[in-house]
């Protein structure tokens, strides 16, 4: 069965949200009269909508559109660890390593215990053929991770198994 290519019907949805949280974000940066807070909260609300459909774009492998959403959410959020992470994967959904992993050190200098950041990081370091640096990242996340993670598993699956082929590199 041929899957349908869904890049086209959500291209303008993408687009009306964008539109729409463009004009949203301009009203909300106009002096209404109204408490600076009451702005605040309603930004805070408007910038986790747009971090949850970016999400949801990552989820559904629109990397592309994924990637947009998340420029969108670091350009109001900068030191937001979780945009960084996430921004990290979908530029590992399209191959982007060392710019995936550029997102993932930056998510780890922002929050040291990010684990995720640094499973992503380890990723990365794959892509790029960087194995000693792949390793130690995943060690970080296996040291980090909780014990019931559902990821820890597989991460020291993949340090073992990243682990021997070093170490047959080297003979």
């Amino acid at each position: 069965m041929r899957r349908r290519d869904l890049r086209r019907s959500v291209i303008p949805l993408v687009l009306l949200v964008t539109v729409v949280a463009g004009l949203g974000l301009e009203y909300l940066g106009r002096d209404t009269g109204e408490p600076v807070v009451a702005r605040e909260v309603d930004e805070v609300g408007l910038l986790h909508q747009h971090f949850q459909q970016a999400v949801a774009l990552l989820r559904h492998g629109k990397y592309d559109f994924a990637v947009q959403g998340f420029h969108e959410v670091l350009k109001a959020a900068p030191e937001m660890p979780e945009a960084h992470v996430n921004m990290g994967y979908a530029l590992l959904g399209l191959e982007e390593f060392a710019a995936a992993r550029s997102f993932f050190d930056s998510a780890s200098n922002l929050r040291p215990a990010q684990a995720n950041a640094y499973y992503g990081m380890a990723i990365a370091h794959e892509g790029l053929g960087e194995m000693v640096q792949a390793v130690a990242a995943m060690q970080a996340y296996a040291h980090i991770a909780a014990q019931d993670d559902p990821y820890r598993r597989k991460a020291e699956a993949a340090i073992w198994e990243w682990q021997v082929e070093l170490s047959i590199r080297e003979k």
